[in-house]
């Protein structure tokens, strides 16, 4: 008992003298801290959650929770200076002595240090390996188009974007680095919020007989926050088979929480015309080269009977058909927008409506739109919200492009001195043509489409960067179209009163489970981790719905229920994608990054055998800029290149049973119901296959006030989807094989500065330049296509895609007035197979140029966008420049430049119907006539043209005036878009593409509705 007391008395007296000696200055122990504290949004106090606070000089480093808080127990005396930084934020330095501290980051605003979407997760721009280009909402709002796709149009390099018409929500080409297919789509994929929306046409009658809509109007441009386009394959590998053509992500509007809501109030009014108009030759000119072409025709084969004269052509009258054609066009708009949140949820809520005439009578767009974001913490570590939109759509359609019954065509082709009415006072019909007036009065051609897009998430946050994120999400579009011809237009007089409805369904169905962690490692955070793993499983189906009828007691009868003769049919078709994808990035020393992917997705799509494929990816960047020996250049503000490759797939645009082999009805005999095969099973039909390498650089100079990027990039896609031609002994012309190549390879440059940066003015300034060569590397057989089954493109292999096929014109022989054609052949004829490749519709580059100024509360801006290279087949001329050929149709005043004399030098042969072997290769007129109209490389025009797009003037209300009657901003603006246009190109508008319904057949110019030359005046308003 005595040892024991001895040793606790020893024990007692250790303790003591510890504690006096740890209390002593200069000891070596310490006594523990506790520190708390949270970080904020400087610009809004939200909290700042997953931010990185540690202790300068230590390794001590905690992360903020769901709510910005974080604490420190240590051993660390006060006090002690934290280092706290997250992405998105200017890293900042805080000197803290024991009390609680609010730490308010500021939003870091350099180019090179913007958050960007990769792919189901986000990154620091300045650490991706990827090729991706970012556009602002604030870019592409306020401008008169429908759809935000089309006002991408020369904002991103290696996008192009053409509209194919001007028809207010008229159908929109977008290409991502080229065309990557043939069969299958070349569309890329559009994510919105998360959800896999459709790009399908749903009209079923079109805007005309060859040009699509935008389904992509459903979308309100004022809605969007930012748009990433994803290029290359290291950052659309990720989305697999979806991914091939490039991926389009939008982020809508969300609230912040903790901020009181802001409410804003934006509308214009516009007025548009036409760029230009059509102009024909007049009633005595068109006379005059009647008479001419019909005396020709005789004297070049004297057989036929003599020639039918109009009399004196001076006195033919001249009928304007294009007054009551064109029209100026109102457009008006208006949105109402609210956001904010509280101290658990926020909320974005926006409602619009847009009007637009077009140019041309009758059409139209309209569109009501509505979109609720919501987001809200249940617990500090489960969050859930939603994101849904919900749109109407009315078009008021009409037939234009290569329609003969369409209102422009039936404008544009009669004769000039041909009445437009009868001597009673009825409509004038000429040939194929209706009246252009019964077709403005009488048309009934109506579209009414609704969608809803949506979806709704969970997301848990386990720990600390580690979170559970799983989404629900729809696209559900329903359109219905009715038509009715009535007695007073072609289509319904021989069946008295003709009426069709359509409607079409097509539902988007997915669900994603993301399991995604974000990590920085190490005492001074050198460590920087970005993984993720989940799955997608998502499903397609389409319907559509078809009554037609014929026979009505009356015009004001339009049902088809009340037709006397009556038809239908249905489809149904349903496809399925599973997907299993995983994604790990690490940076080491804010220097170096590697990444890579892999996607593995089963399609329901493709052969028993083949229904899996898989597409990895990799990349690294390498940010030389921080790199000791570059800094002591003292040259660049940052300096980084990347490399990366990969492979991502394609099914899109083939069928959902494409691979299956399918019986149809219909093959009926004796009066019994028979069926046959109706297409052939592959088994091994599987994936389209894109392989693509990019390399890229980026600079910035000058504190960041100028930052330069440029990538050059290869895309080979093999195993194209391609109905492969076989024997016609197996009872079929063609099988869906895996067959052929295309490439693409391109170089794309963007600069973007701040020139001036003054209190009072500022100028910045953005241009890009993309070039692409496209090549069909591997093809079967050649595939001719064109309008109306003239074949005039061609799929050949060593050529480009959208190819034109036809007799190139070397010139008009000065004395014979006959158009000398290339002899291919060397047969001393001109036949078929003289045609060859003399042009495609692809651009040699594309680009815009962005400017904008400020000075106080004025600002200016002005956007130019630019293409070069691609051809543009003028089938007006073809038509109206016919030298005779067509009958009942009229002329081009470019006609009448025609060759007259031996002597006269023009590229327009004398006017003729004879149209036999003409003369070859500049040799001896051996022929009459040599006119050949048809297929002529002299209705292939240069399509190049630059033009100003847009010209923005805009005022702010100064602070002093607003604030008096408690508004928080006005902004009053004027704009003008497509003002001034340069282009040697011939008809009314180079933008066209009047048969962008089929992907290989672009660059036709078919009496198209040219783009709208807009004049709006505007207001934005803040509450």
């Amino acid at each position: 008992m005595k040892h024991l007391y001895k040793r606790v008395v020893l024990l007692l007296l250790w303790v003591i003298i510890t504690k006096v000696v740890t209390a002593q200055p200069g000891s070596q122990a310490t006594v523990k801290s506790k520190l708390v504290g949270v970080v904020t949004d400087a610009a809004n106090k939200q909290p700042v959650a997953g931010a990185s606070v540690k202790i300068k000089g230590t390794t001590h480093a905690v992360s903020t929770d769901s709510d910005g808080k974080f604490s420190f127990v240590t051993g660390q005396s006060f006090p002690y200076t934290l280092i706290i930084s997250s992405i998105g934020y200017v890293e900042q330095e805080v000197r803290v002595d024991g009390s609680p501290v609010e730490i308010q980051l500021k939003e870091n605003v350099s180019q090179l240090s913007e958050v960007v979407i990769t792919g189901y997760t986000t990154q620091e721009r300045r650490y991706v390996a990827s090729a991706i280009t970012s556009v602002k909402g604030d870019v592409i709002k306020d401008q008169p188009a429908a759809g935000f796709n089309q006002l991408l149009q020369g904002k991103a390099t290696g996008v192009q974007v053409l509209a194919s018409n001007g028809v207010p929500g008229g159908g929109i080409t977008l290409r991502v680095r080229g065309n990557n297919s043939i069969n299958a789509s070349v569309d890329p994929l559009y994510i919105i919020d998360g959800v896999f929306v459709s790009n399908a046409d749903p009209i079923q009658t079109s805007l005309g007989n060859q040009q699509g809509s935008n389904p992509l109007a459903d979308l309100n441009p004022n809605d969007i926050e930012s748009i990433q386009i994803l290029k290359d394959a290291n950052a659309t590998a990720i989305y697999g088979s979806l991914g091939a053509n490039g991926v389009v992500i939008v982020t809508t509007k969300r609230g912040r929480r903790n901020t009181t809501a802001n409410i804003s109030l934006n509308t214009y009014q516009g007025w548009s015309a036409a760029i230009n108009k059509f102009n024909v030759a007049s009633g005595p000119e068109t006379a005059l080269l009647t008479n001419e072409s019909r005396l020709n025709t005789v004297k070049d084969n004297p057989a036929l009977p003599a020639p039918v004269l109009l009399p004196d052509p001076s006195t033919q009258p001249t009928y304007d058909r294009f007054a009551d054609l064109f029209r100026t066009g109102r457009t008006q708009n208006y949105e109402l927008a609210a956001q904010g949140g509280g101290e658990k949820s926020n909320y974005y809520i926006g409602l619009g409506y847009l009007s637009q005439d077009a140019v041309v009578k009758p059409s139209g767009y309209s569109r009501y739109t509505g979109r609720l974001n919501y987001d809200t913490y249940l617990t500090n570590k489960l969050k859930i919200g939603t994101s849904v939109n919900i749109s109407r759509s009315d078009r008021n359609l009409s037939g234009s492009d290569n329609n003969p019954t369409g209102v422009i065509n039936s404008a544009l082709f009669p004769r000039s001195y041909l009445p437009i009415y009868n001597a009673d006072g009825s409509y004038a019909r000429y040939g194929s043509f209706d009246n252009h007036i019964a077709l403005i009065e009488n048309l009934d051609n109506d579209a009414v489409g609704w969608r809803t897009i949506g979806n709704i998430y969970g997301e848990f946050t386990f720990i600390p960067g580690l979170k559970l994120r799983s989404s629900w999400s729809l696209d559900n579009g329903s359109e219905y179209e009715n038509n009715y011809a009535n007695t007073l237009i072609s289509a319904g007089i021989a069946s008295n009163g003709s009426a069709a409805s359509y409607e079409t369904k097509n539902l988007v169905l997915t669900n994603e489970q993301v399991l995604n962690y974000i990590k920085t490692f190490g005492s001074t955070g050198k460590h920087n981790v970005n993984a993720l793993i989940g799955n997608t499983i998502n499903t397609v189906l389409s319907q559509n719905t078809t009554a037609t009828g014929t026979g009505f007691a009356a015009n004001s009868l339009k049902s088809v229920a009340v037709a006397a003769t009556r038809s239908g049919s249905s489809s149904r078709t349903e496809s399925t994608l599973l997907s299993f994808f995983s994604k790990v990035s690490y940076t080491y020393d804010n220097k170096y990054t590697i990444d890579g992917s892999i996607r593995a997705d089963g399609s329901s799509k493709f052969g028993v055998n083949k229904k899996w494929g898989y597409f990895p990816s990799g990349g690294v960047a390498w940010r030389a800029g921080q790199e000791e020996f570059i800094k002591k250049l003292n040259v660049f503000d940052e300096l980084k290149f990347r490399a990366s490759i990969g492979l991502s797939g394609n099914q899109n645009g083939i069928g959902a049973y494409a691979a299956q082999g399918l019986w149809a009805s219909g093959s009926n005999y004796l009066e019994l119901p028979g069926t046959a095969p109706s297409q052939l099973a592959n088994p091994d039909l599987t994936w389209e296959t894109t392989r693509q390498v990019d390399f890229g650089a980026e600079f910035g100079f000058l504190k960041n006030r100028l930052n330069i990027e440029v990538d050059y990039y290869n895309k080979y896609t093999y195993d194209l989807l391609l109905n492969v031609p076989v024997p016609s002994r197996s009872g079929f012309t063609s099988y869906l094989q895996n067959y052929g190549a295309v490439r693409n390879k391109g170089v794309e440059l963007a600069v973007n500065s701040s020139n001036i940066q003054s209190t009072a003015f500022k100028w910045t300034t953005n241009f890009n330049i993309s070039f692409n060569k496209n090549k069909i590397e591997k093809l079967a057989s050649d595939i001719a296509l064109g309008a109306s089954g003239r074949n005039i493109s061609i799929l050949r292999q060593g050529f480009e895609v959208n190819s034109f096929q036809l007799y190139k014109q070397l010139y008009v022989d000065p004395q014979t007035g006959n158009a000398v054609y290339q002899d291919v052949n060397n047969d001393g004829l001109i036949t078929s197979a003289d045609r060859q490749i003399v042009g495609n519709a692809l651009p040699k580059f594309t680009g815009g140029l962005t400017n904008n100024l400020s000075y106080r509360n004025v600002d200016l801006s002005f956007f130019f966008y630019f293409q070069q290279g691609n051809k543009i087949m003028n089938m007006n001329d073809f038509f109206m420049v016919h030298g005779g050929l067509q009958a009942n149709i009229g002329f081009l005043p470019r006609q009448l430049e025609r060759w007259q004399k031996p002597g006269d030098e023009t590229d327009i042969p004398r006017l003729t119907a004879d149209s036999r072997n003409p003369a070859v290769n500049g040799g001896p007129a051996n022929n009459y006539g040599g006119n050949v109209a048809n297929l002529s490389s002299r209705y292939l025009e240069d399509g190049s043209f630059i033009r100003l797009k847009t010209l923005t003037l805009g005022y702010n209300l100064p602070a002093s005036v607003v604030q008096k009657i408690k508004i928080s901003k006005i902004r009053l603006y004027a704009q003008a878009t497509n003002l001034i246009t340069f282009t040697d190109y011939g008809g009314l508008d180079p933008e066209v593409s009047s048969q962008s319904n089929n992907q290989n057949t672009a660059g036709y110019d078919w009496a198209t509705v040219p783009q709208p030359k807009t004049f709006q005046i505007g207001a934005n308003v803040t509450f």
